[in-house]
């Protein structure tokens, strides 16, 4: 139940309402339509997980790969002078970039680790797909320090969204 509260929390972070980009400023639309993508993405996993949409291997392949594609341009997408009005993204992400980076970084290899694992995707969710029932989202001691090869895709999503929010929470405006 704690789980599906902060996937929902997760999902409305990246997909909500953002303000309008001005008609000049591409790199502030680009980066709303990415994370809308990477929101749609990470919400089709969560919900083949959870039986709420059926489980398809090359659904999960897609998404997948659009998160691990997504992920890997993160850094790229909030350079400086594109941060503040109208972007939901803090000014103070320049003030902590090596954070932010870092943040970003490590979404983009459990990202790509979850990619890889779409792509040997079997025809049904399998147990070895789960998370272990290990603690919420991944709050192990280690737990970031693991090999995300390793780790179960279910996991890998969960530590996805677990750093979505944790960057959200420190470099994103909330929205009125």
């Amino acid at each position: 139940m704690r789980s599906r509260i902060i996937l929902r929390a997760v999902l409305l972070a990246l997909a909500g309402p953002s303000l309008a980009a001005g008609p000049g400023d591409t790199i502030v639309a680009a980066r709303q339509a990415s994370m809308k993508e990477m929101a749609a993405a990470a919400r089709a996993i969560a919900e083949m997980f959870d039986g709420k949409r059926a489980y398809e291997p090359a659904a999960f392949k897609a998404a997948a790969d659009t998160l691990s594609a997504r992920a890997g341009g993160l850094t790229g997408e909030f350079p400086q002078g594109t941060l503040g009005a109208p972007s939901a993204a803090r000014p103070e992400i320049d003030q902590a970039r090596p954070e932010f980076e870092a943040l970003a970084r490590h979404i983009g290899r459990l990202a790509d680790a979850l990619a890889i694992k779409a792509g040997n995707a079997p025809p049904g969710i399998t147990a070895d797909m789960r998370m272990d029932g290990g603690s919420l989202l991944g709050k192990r001691p280690g737990a970031a320090e693991a090999d995300p090869a390793r780790m179960p895709a279910e996991h890998l999503l969960h530590l996805i969204l677990q750093d979505c929010t944790s960057c959200h929470s420190k470099f994103r405006q909330k929205q009125q």
